[in-house]
This record gives structure tokens, C-alpha cells and sequence, in this order.
């Protein structure tokens, strides 16, 4: 379950995306992007001190591109390289924007949806101490029957490598394999599928293998 807050956010998270996308290999597009969003998906962490959020945006009418961040109250030691930026949060305060391929968080919550047959977040904003759903606009579903779990990942920051279009990171015994720019390859085993508005039948966004 994530929770949610009505909350200004200076800079904003498309921001964030339209600030960093520029540096990032797997990126071909103008060098300052006017980014729309097209549909975003959480996962949760079972901790609750790090936001996962997956966001998948289009530059202009270039293909869907997937950028997972991960929000942190504080500094994610030895990940300087992979800090995206910071925002300020009226509700929580100053955020940490990682990466979320060199996030052991995201790697956690990837790996897990992926081999538990998972799917998502549930959405919930917090008003007035009460929890109101929020529906989400993108559903992302694991194929991994829950025969095998995600134990001993790496606590410390993570170091993805990309070549074209997909970015790898070796977290423990499992190599993760994330699409930056989904291509509408088949969902097949141990992979993440995803649909959002106007793709309704899933499209693969990750595969986990054996490292």
C-alpha cells in the first residue's frame, strides 16, 4: 500500500524527468524535453521509508519511456552518481531523487513482483488521518509463480550498466533487466508486464534471470 499526500513539490517530479533525461544514454531525443505523462505505478516497501515510483513518459511524439525513481529522506550513501536531483516537499520535506535501477529499494520491490506473480501498489491519498483510494493509471503484473523469493539482495546502493535501450544491475544471485524504452515485447517468464491507456495488452518492462 502506498500512501499518498495532496503535497507541492518544487521542482516537480516531470521536472525532475525533463532535467535528467538529457544525460542518460538510453535517451534520443531534444536536448531540453518537453515531457507529458502518460501513466505512473508504484511499488511498495514493506520498510515504508522509500518511495518507489515508476514513471512512463513520452517526449513530444517519441516512443513511451519507462523512468523508475525512488524518493529517500536522506542521502543513499555511495549513489552520488545516480542522484537525479532533490525536491522539496511541503508535506514531508526534502526528498532524495535516486535512480531507481541503482536503488537496492527498487530492486527489492522489482525482483519480488516479478517472482511472486505481484502486481502493484495500491494508491491511497492520507486526508484528515483517513485513507481515500486513488486509482492507479498503469497495472504491472509479475509472471513468477511465488515458487521462488527474492532473499539476500544487496542493501547498498546498486551499479547499473545500460547498453541501447536496457539498463542491468546485478542485485545478489539475480541479474535485473530493465526496458527504458518498452518496445512491446511479449511478456514471457520471470518478467514484468505492464499495460497503461491505450496499450491493453501487456507489454514487458523487466526480466529477472539467474545471476
Amino acid at each position: 500500500m502506498a500512501i499518498l499526500y495532496h503535497a507541492e513539490l518544487r521542482p516537480s517530479k516531470l521536472e525532475l524527468v525533463a532535467q535528467w533525461l538529457p544525460s542518460r544514454p538510453w535517451y534520443d531525443g531534444p536536448a531540453v524535453p518537453r515531457v507529458q505523462r502518460v501513466a505512473s505505478f508504484r511499488f511498495d516497501d514493506p520498510d515504508g521509508e522509500v518511495g518507489v515510483e515508476t514513471h512512463l513518459v513520452r517526449v513530444e511524439d517519441g516512443p513511451v519511456l519507462q523512468v523508475p525513481f525512488t524518493y529517500r529522506g536522506a542521502p543513499l550513501p555511495s549513489a552520488d552518481g545516480h542522484l537525479v536531483g532533490t525536491m522539496d516537499h511541503s508535506v514531508l520535506g526534502r526528498r532524495w531523487v535516486y535512480d531507481g535501477c541503482a536503488d537496492p529499494v527498487y530492486a527489492r520491490c522489482l525482483a519480488e513482483t516479478i517472482l511472486g506473480g505481484g502486481h502493484e501498489a495500491e494508491q491511497f491519498y492520507e486526508v484528515d488521518g483517513a485513507l481515500e483510494p486513488e486509482p492507479g493509471t498503469a497495472r504491472v503484473t509479475g509472471t513468477g509463480d511465488g515458487t521462488r523469493s527474492a532473499e539476500d539482495l544487496p542493501t547498498a546502493a546498486l551499479e547499473p550498466t545500460t547498453q541501447g535501450v536496457e539498463t542491468s544491475v546485478v542485485a545478489g544471485r539475480f541479474v535485473l533487466r530493465v526496458l527504458r524504452v518498452p518496445t512491446g515485447e511479449a511478456v514471457a517468464d520471470l518478467a514484468l508486464g505492464g499495460t497503461w491507456p491505450g496499450v491493453r495488452t501487456p507489454v514487458a518492462l523487466a526480466f529477472l534471470s539467474a545471476a
